[in-house]
């Protein structure tokens, strides 16, 4: 008799989609990104961090400032970073998960890049302009969206 408290495919992408998260050194904000072939097989990750060859400690972290004193000039997201971290082809079709709803930027890149569902966990900044706009873009292109259901499991690592 095979096992029946298996985790969902749900919580299995939203795990990966936070465990990436984890990498990004922004002491605010840690974003990840998992995105999924239509079979539900993990074709790319990404989170929230400065692009290649942008040292960590040479660029700010702040949120507050001049533009260019703040991490916001230069902070590339996770959606972004794992769009362009796929090597394989077209995403066409593709899912992707986000800790964190996307900005109007990332929808855009989203849109363009074929994905057709987005699963996010938060959307804490659901009221701001870059939201709203991201909002009215997905739903223009016919991009699904829907918030991650959380079922209170609790998954743990040693390492």
């Amino acid at each position: 008799m095979k096992r029946k408290n298996y985790i969902s495919w749900d919580e299995y992408f939203m795990g990966v989609s936070k465990l990436s998260g984890m990498r990004s050194k922004d002491p605010s904000t840690q974003v990840g990104a998992c995105i999924v072939s239509e079979d539900n097989k993990i074709l790319s990750m990404g989170y929230n961090g400065f692009p290649a060859g942008c040292s960590d400690d040479e660029f700010p972290w702040e949120r507050e400032g001049d533009i260019y004193d703040t991490k916001y000039a230069y902070v590339t997201h996770s959606e972004l970073n794992a769009i362009l971290n796929y090597r394989g082809g077209s995403l066409e079709g593709a899912k992707i998960y986000v800790s964190l709803f996307p900005c109007n930027e990332c929808a855009k890149a989203i849109i363009q890049s074929g994905i057709r569902t987005i699963v996010y966990d938060s959307d804490k900044y659901a009221d701001t302009p870059t939201t709203r706009a991201s909002k009215r873009m997905l739903d223009a292109a016919g991009v699904r969206y829907y918030q991650y259901q959380r079922t209170g499991r609790k998954v743990e690592l040693e390492m």
